[in-house]
């Protein structure tokens, strides 16, 4: 008897032995898992400037690096390869292995926005990015510095603003329809919305927020040292989050009302500067291949609003959004005037346009009058 409990002893201290082996193996298996796990880029965090996320759009915010690559590439007239990110992506991979594309928004049709309507034609961003990219449409013929702005400017402003609106559109119809889920609602839109537009704070100066930045900068719409448009529709955006979660109508469509106003005065400032800048002997054809870029991106929000009266001696009366019923004796009605008379300046095929500085103000002011905003939002260029 006395043997057989040595042998049972014997067996469960080896049977113990054997155990705490095995559970060494798994520990030291799990522990180089979690080691090859690729970690979260630190840029990822929490919040962008001052807005913090309510979802995960991580993956949108990670887009914001192709356009800073995309730039790069077209800086170096490598316009395979800048065609290659906007088309294929680069940084925004999805968990299935594909990736998220500016290109993939630009020429969807059925988008939240005004520029398809307006321009006539699906995928009316795309079309322009691809003219810039292919150097035909408004760029054939351009020279290397011309399409160079055209992508760098289009992609950034036009294909980024567009998106950013299409996102906010996009929330504000699900919080009308009672969605305001923060993950699957109009919240995680909103999000998306200022993923597209500011995007991390390590890869903004490719973003559409630092051109607000910029343009305040040249105009003298600043408070200590910060654009007062980023700085409102920063908050519009922190408040208008706000509101969805709270199903707020007021408080979202206002804010949404407010970052469009935002955008108008920015991308007005960049029309303005880069048209009186055309008098330059040697980069007049640079100037204005950037004007068309910004104007483009507001251009859709802002032609019906450029309507006028022109009289048989020459004089012109704006009259915003108004018809033809506002044109007395003598007055021809000529919609969308003010718009047109932008195009002519920044009709990059035109090359006796250049070593004129233009003030096209005058064919703004309306579109000005419309959203509610003054002089002192426009500034003076410093």
């Amino acid at each position: 008897m006395q043997l057989k409990k040595k042998s049972i002893k014997g067996m469960t201290l080896a049977l113990l032995m054997l155990m705490a082996a095995m559970a060494g193996c798994i520990g030291t298996e799990d522990e180089t898992t979690d080691e090859g796990e690729e970690a979260k880029p630190a840029f990822l965090d929490a919040s962008d400037a001052g807005y913090t996320y309510a979802s995960d759009v991580d993956n949108h915010r990670s887009l914001m690096q192709d356009l800073c690559d995309i730039k790069s590439a077209a800086s170096d007239s490598n316009w395979d390869e800048a065609k290659n990110i906007y088309t294929n992506g680069k940084n925004a991979e999805k968990s299935d292995g594909s990736f998220r594309t500016l290109a993939g928004f630009a020429a969807a049709s059925g988008k939240n926005h005004n520029y398809d309507t307006f321009y006539g034609q699906d995928g009316a961003i795309g079309a322009h990015i691809m003219a810039a990219m292919d150097g035909t449409g408004d760029f054939a013929g351009a020279s290397d510095t011309v399409r160079y702005q055209g992508i760098a400017k289009l992609t950034a402003n036009m294909g980024m603003v567009g998106y950013t609106i299409h996102e906010l559109n996009a929330a504000v119809a699900k919080a009308d329809a009672g969605n305001t889920d923060n993950d699957s609602g109009a919240p995680h839109n909103w999000d998306e919305g200022w993923a597209f537009f500011h995007g991390p704070d390590e890869h903004w100066s490719c973003s559409p927020a630092y051109t607000m930045k910029k343009r305040a900068a040249d105009y003298g719409t600043e408070t200590n040292g910060v654009s007062n448009a980023l700085a409102a529709s920063e908050q519009a955006m922190v408040d208008g989050l706000a509101a969805l979660q709270a199903g707020d109508k007021a408080g979202y469509d206002a804010a949404t009302e407010t970052v469009i106003k935002n955008i108008i005065i920015t991308y007005s400032q960049a029309t303005l500067k880069y048209t009186m800048k055309m008098d330059s002997n040697e980069s007049a054809a640079k100037y204005q291949a950037e004007g068309y870029a910004f104007w483009k991106t507001m251009e859709a929000y802002a032609a019906d609003h450029t309507n006028a009266c022109v009289h048989s001696d020459g004089d012109v009366t704006y009259v915003g959004d108004s018809g033809a019923s506002s044109c007395g004796d003598n007055e021809t009605f000529d919609a969308r005037y003010g718009a047109d008379k932008i195009n002519e300046i920044l009709n990059l095929s035109d090359a006796s346009k250049h070593g004129t500085s233009y003030d096209v103000a005058p064919h703004l002011e309306m579109v000005w009058a419309h959203y509610g905003i003054t002089e002192d939002d426009i500034g003076t260029y410093q």
